[in-house]
């Protein structure tokens, strides 16, 4: 059976629902549009603020949220201010790929800046050197020293008996007292020997 008053319920219900949902349509779509690029963030902070120190801040932001700039003819660009040099991008922020294209042309950028720098100072080492040749008329190539190290002298070894090696052992190292404790023991080994017979 149908009753009037359900389907009077329902209908509200729905309108009252439907209502709520196009509020919330409009309510997002005039909320605050994000930025998809630096040069709409700069429009937006523009248009935002009425502070100078705000808008600064605001650009700011913009600038550590994009790293590209917008071309005139349409794409990005990426500054890299360690190189001071701008690479094509394809969005506002470099890809993983395009990063590491820049990183691999830093390493070669640095390569090149080492080279540079060790050829101007062999270069200006080789100018110092003809100049302070030519301010002495007359003179050769430079005297080249090198140091002769006279080789030690080798002597035969001396033959010795174990009592005279243990005479002549006086300081306290340890091949002295080796040799002192050696003798001692062939002497008291030697001595009961002696005795026993």
């Amino acid at each position: 059976m149908f009753k009037p008053g359900n389907g009077t319920r329902w209908g509200i219900a729905g309108a009252a629902i439907l209502a709520l949902f196009t509020v919330a349509i409009v309510w997002l779509s005039s909320g605050p549009r994000v930025a998809k690029d630096y040069e709409e963030c700069v429009e937006d902070a523009q248009s935002d603020t009425s502070s100078r120190v705000q808008y600064s801040k605001l650009v700011s932001h913009c600038g550590e949220r994009f790293a590209g700039r917008r071309k005139t003819g349409g794409g990005y660009t990426y500054f890299d201010f360690m190189q001071n040099r701008t690479f094509e991008i394809a969005g506002p922020n470099p890809t993983a790929d395009e990063r590491r294209q820049i990183d691999r042309t830093y390493m070669e950028f640095l390569g090149t800046q080492r080279k540079e720098m060790v050829s101007s100072l062999l270069a200006k080492a080789l100018a110092d050197h003809e100049e302070a040749g030519l301010s002495r008329p007359g003179a050769g190539p430079p005297l080249v020293l090198t140091p002769k190290i006279p080789l030690p002298v080798k002597r035969p070894p001396v033959e010795r008996s174990p009592l005279e090696r243990s005479k002549s052992c006086e300081d306290g190292s340890l091949s002295c007292t080796w040799e002192k404790l050696s003798a001692a023991v062939r002497n008291g080994l030697a001595s009961s020997a002696n005795t026993n017979r």
